[in-house]
């Protein structure tokens, strides 16, 4: 496994974004949620590595959510 590679398909970067912004802000709610679920079973087995990266993806998802309800009311 790379480190960089995304530790759930929802929050892999490399896919293309839907063309709305309501799908859009849907594509990284789904990311940040999986993400969470993911970060949850690493810290009950205790993988610190994964569990360090599984945060940096997080943070990265949450912001791409944050920046997809700006000016969209129908997000919120």
């Amino acid at each position: 496994m790379s480190l960089l590679a995304p530790l759930t398909a929802a929050a892999d970067p490399r896919r293309a974004m839907p063309a709305s912004m309501v799908a859009r802000f849907d594509a990284a709610d789904a990311a940040v949620h999986s993400l969470r679920q993911e970060q949850r079973r690493l810290q009950r087995l205790g993988f610190e590595l994964p569990l360090a990266r599984c945060h940096e993806q997080l943070r990265y998802w949450t912001f791409v959510r944050a920046l997809h309800t700006l000016g969209n009311e129908d997000c919120a």
